[in-house]
């Protein structure tokens, strides 16, 4: 298994691990709860050293991320997008962030368990356009840092304090004696930072914001804030067999320019099939990533993530379905172990977004 350049500060602080996306990774420390209310309450920090960073440089690198992703990027040097990657079929390679250095250098941040999987890809559709493609996902280190006391502590930690950063922002500023890029982003629902950088400079980071008392959080805590704020995970409520446009993604897709998967999307829209849709539970049960959801004895749908979230008292899960299903209010069955457990299509608003606009 490979090590992020925190492994062993995770260790240090007695971290639960477990093998993820080919690294070793902390699931939790004091435990998913605590961390998860950390985060909403006060202040949490991650290690997401896991995750892939590709660069693409060259004189057409613009008019190739556009090609190659559903937003539109533009030369704005301060914007983070998200985005999609997607197949001519119009699912869903990866999801990921773009940052644009300039019009010749634009990185990508994509998702640890994807790394081999997209770089790949994004070297192929390279090949048309005048560009170069280096996978620097191995030189990185990552850390994010959110929560809504983190605005008032992040000076102490960066030197930096990020009043002049809006959400989805970012700038490349001087650390030791190198740079990072500070961006205020996360995948949380609250406002913070995520830093990226050379492993010495993330090392300090980190020990930095556990010296003032920010909480280690674990991949589990990840998984329960990102599904309460309503974020998809690939593999999920994304995949290589599930459109942007079934997961309500269609913000980050625009159809007025030319994409991989653009013509696919355009004819789905004309007759959708499925959608990713808000389940709330009748009975308290946990409604797991695969369980078949039912209307009467007929499977019509799969649930994506579900959880009894440590803040809400039912527990709640995003289903993928059959859209004819989809009208919030519809009762419905998700199949767990041998019981048919009861249970209602809601709307995905589990939790109110707190971001800096």
């Amino acid at each position: 298994m490979k090590e992020t350049v925190l492994h062993d500060k995770h260790l240090a602080l007695n971290a639960k691990m477990i093998e993820y996306a080919g690294f070793h990774m902390p699931v939790s420390y004091a435990g998913i709860g605590e961390e998860h209310l950390a985060v909403r309450t006060g202040m949490g920090i991650f290690d997401v050293s896991h995750m892939g960073e590709f660069l693409v440089e060259g004189k057409e690198a613009l008019s190739f991320v556009n090609r190659l992703v559903t937003n539109m990027i533009t030369e704005d040097v301060t914007k983070v997008t998200y985005s999609l990657m997607c197949d001519e079929k119009g699912f869903v390679v990866d999801d990921l962030l773009v940052y644009v250095i300039n019009a010749q250098k634009i990185l990508l941040v994509v998702n640890a368990g994807n790394i081999d999987k997209d770089f790949a890809w994004v070297e192929l559709q390279s090949k048309a356009f005048d560009v170069a493609v280096r996978n620097l996902s191995d030189e990185f280190g990552q850390v994010a840092i959110q929560g809504p006391l983190v605005k008032e502590h992040i000076h102490e930690i960066m030197g930096e304090t990020g009043q002049d950063l809006g959400f989805m922002t970012y700038k490349v500023i001087p650390y030791g004696s190198g740079h990072v890029i500070f961006s205020r982003t996360g995948y949380t629902g609250e406002d913070g930072f995520e830093v990226y950088g050379k492993p010495e400079f993330i090392r300090d980071i980190w020990d930095k914001a556990i010296a003032i008392g920010v909480i280690p959080c674990g991949l589990g805590a990840r998984d329960t804030l990102r599904f309460e704020a309503n974020l998809p995970l690939y593999g999920h409520e994304i995949s290589d067999t599930i459109n942007p446009v079934e997961a309500g993604l269609n913000f980050a897709v625009k159809l007025e320019k030319d994409f991989i998967g653009r013509d696919a999307l355009v004819a789905y829209k004309e007759h959708p099939t499925r959608k990713v849709v808000g389940i709330e539970l009748l009975e308290r049960n946990i409604p797991r990533h695969g369980y078949p959801v039912l209307k009467d004895d007929h499977v019509i749908g799969v649930v994506t993530t579900g959880y009894l979230l440590p803040t809400l008292t039912t527990p709640v899960a995003c289903a993928l379905i059959d859209i004819a299903y989809s009208e919030i209010g519809t009762e419905l069955f998700v199949q767990i172990r041998n019981n048919k457990v009861p249970a209602k299509v809601r709307n995905r608003k589990f939790y109110t977004k707190k971001y800096n606009k």
